[in-house]
Formats: structure tokens, C-alpha cells, sequence
């Protein structure tokens, strides 16, 4: 053997072998990008799946937040409504000539005088004072006292006050009749 034919020998099984080594790195590539690859999917589909999750309970939360800002909003304005309802009935009570007021002194009077006793004072709201002497209670006329209309006992010795104003009637009557105005209101 020549050492040219030598040299072509060993030339051709190092191209052999060569190539065996390049087939067996590329289906290694092959293999392991496959493996990266179906990694990559998994991460991807995890990742997805977070995301989806994620958005799906931040989607809950703003509905949530959304009503209840609704419900505030609806309890403002039922609140707002309730008091400008609660200003007009006060109004219209304390006005000097509202319908039926000397109706309402009269009656008080009449309560006062059998719930009270004669040494008692009468202390009436300004607006009811003339009203109220006409009809000669009984009682010792005192000062005026705040108030919507009415007037105000007191024991001789201040440990008793029997409250006629319209003021307390008008807040008991509110409180007693504040599921009715919100039905009426609002149903």
C-alpha cells in the first residue's frame, strides 16, 4: 500500500466517522430541542393558566368593588333624600301658621294639664307663647325656650321637664315612621 492510498484510507474513515459524530450531534440536537421545546410549552400553558386565573380573580374583585361602590352611592342617596325629607317636615312645622298648629297647642295643653302638676312652669317656644296664654293653662309662664312650636314643663324645683315641643314630637314621630318613609321612598 502506497502511501497515498494510505493516506486516502485514513482520510475516508476519518470523513466516516466525521459524519457518524455530526449524525449522532444532530439527533442529540434534535432530542434535546424537542425537550426544550415541550419545556417551554409546559412553562407557556403554566403560565397561561396563572395569567387566566390572575385576571379571571382581578375581574371578580373589580365587580365587586363596582357594586359595592354602587350600594354606597345608592345609601348616599337614600340618606340625602331621607334628609331633605326630614328638613321639609321641619320646616313646615315650625312655620307660625302652619294648618292644624292650634289644634296641636290646644291638645298639648290639654295633655300637659293632666300629666303635669300646678306648680310647674310653662316655658313656651316664642312663636306659641300668645297661643298658648290664650288658653290659660294653669301653669306659671316662664321664659321662652328653642324649639319648632310647643313649650317645655318644669318642676318647681327643676327635677322634672315634661317636653311639648314639636321638636321631640316630631323626632319620636320620625323615628316611629322611618321604615314607612323608606318604604314609601324607595319601593
Amino acid at each position: 500500500m502506497s502511501l497515498e492510498s494510505l493516506s486516502n484510507q485514513i482520510k475516508a474513515e476519518a470523513n466516516a466517522e466525521a459524519e457518524t459524530i455530526i449524525k449522532a450531534a444532530q439527533e442529540q440536537a434534535k432530542e434535546i430541542r424537542k425537550e426544550a421545546e415541550k419545556a417551554a410549552k409546559s412553562h407557556l400553558d403554566a403560565a397561561l393558566a396563572r395569567a387566566e386565573k390572575d385576571a379571571q380573580q382581578i375581574s371578580v374583585e373589580v365587580v365587586a368593588s363596582v357594586r359595592q361602590q354602587n350600594q354606597n352611592a345608592a345609601l348616599m342617596a337614600r340618606r340625602t333624600v331621607l334628609d331633605a325629607t326630614y328638613s321639609a317636615a321641619t320646616e313646615e312645622v315650625s312655620k307660625p301658621k302652619m294648618k292644624g298648629r292650634s289644634k296641636l297647642i290646644k291638645s298639648l295643653v290639654q295633655e300637659a294639664k293632666k300629666q303635669g302638676e300646678k306648680d310647674m312652669t310653662l316655658h313656651p317656644v316664642e312663636t306659641d307663647r300668645k297661643e298658648i296664654e290664650g288658653l290659660k293653662p294653669g301653669f306659671t309662664m316662664g321664659d321662652s325656650v328653642p324649639g319648632l312650636g310647643g313649650f317645655t314643663l318644669v318642676s318647681s324645683d327643676g327635677s322634672v321637664l315634661l317636653d311639648y315641643r314639636f321638636d321631640s314630637r316630631l323626632d319620636s314621630a320620625w323615628k316611629d315612621s322611618l321604615g314607612e318613609v323608606n318604604k314609601i321612598l324607595f319601593d
